[in-house]
């Protein structure tokens, strides 16, 4: 197995090192002052832990353009003859999801559908191969999984995608076999809570026991519709302000402060 270079590197259990590659430039601290109380509630109160992957755990798209992705389906779809599927909003998005939920909602469970999702899932085991991880993810998995807690992915990504990524930074097995991601049924993606619920099923831990970390309002909104306490990550002040609209009460723009209270 080949493995990239670790931006995280973890010395035994109680050494972090942080590499130039995986350096905090924005804040280091929660979001706001109300936040630094809610977090250590929400971090004692999660008996399982469930990942969003794309952003909390690593910037899937860091050197391969999800622009450039979204921009391909496009043009894949209108080498088809099919330019009229989609809005011109549509077209124009920078979001592979979007332009794979439009076509789905046009022509469920189609083997149009399948084909063009299968392309995506393509694209992005292109771009796991390039992917940075998120500063800190990697010592957080590994000191959550060590304590005892258990974690699973719940994405809208493929879940190949997820364990080729996870394989790679030599995690996998901090969450294996618990990688609830894209399927075919695809008005199961978030913000439908219905890959949280899988994992809380299969582990057979209740929605209060439970905490959500994702970066997106369809993250917050999936883990409401399955009772799950959530936290935000935002790795700008930008994406913090949209989860805070979105009204997720706690947002963090660095997971360090998670990793001190594991620690601590």
């Amino acid at each position: 197995m080949v493995r990239r270079p670790l931006g995280n590197h973890h010395h035994g259990p109680d050494t972090l090192l942080v590499t130039p590659d995986t350096t905090q430039t924005g804040s280091v601290t929660v979001e706001n002052e109300n936040d630094q109380y809610h977090l250590p509630t929400l971090i004692k109160g999660a008996r399982v832990v469930l990942w969003d992957f794309d952003g909390p755990i690593c910037r899937l798209f860091a050197r391969h353009s999800a622009d450039g992705v979204a921009t391909d389906l496009v043009a894949w779809l209108e080498g088809r003859g099919l330019h009229g599927l989609l809005t011109e909003r549509e077209r124009e998005t920078l979001d592979p999801q979007v332009v794979l939920r439009a076509v789905d909602r046009r022509h469920p469970g189609s083997d149009l559908v399948a084909e063009l999702e299968e392309r995506l899932t393509h694209e992005e085991l292109r771009a796991a191969s390039s992917a940075m991880p998120t500063p800190y993810a990697d010592p957080l998995i590994r000191t959550w999984s060590a304590v005892g807690s258990g974690l699973a992915i719940t994405t809208n990504n493929s879940p190949r995608v997820v364990r080729t990524y996870l394989e790679g930074r030599g995690i996998a097995g901090c969450f294996a076999p618990h990688i609830y991601g894209r399927a075919q049924e695809l008005h199961h993606l978030k913000p439908d809570p219905h890959c949280l619920n899988r994992a809380l099923n299969a582990m057979g831990a209740a929605p209060a026991d439970a905490l959500m970390i994702g970066d997106a309002p369809s993250d917050h909104e999936a883990a409401v519709r399955a009772g799950v306490p959530f936290l935000g990550y935002a790795s700008n002040p930008r994406k913090a302000k949209i989860l805070k609209d979105a009204g997720a009460d706690t947002v963090i723009e660095s997971l360090e402060p998670v990793l001190a209270l594991l620690r601590g």
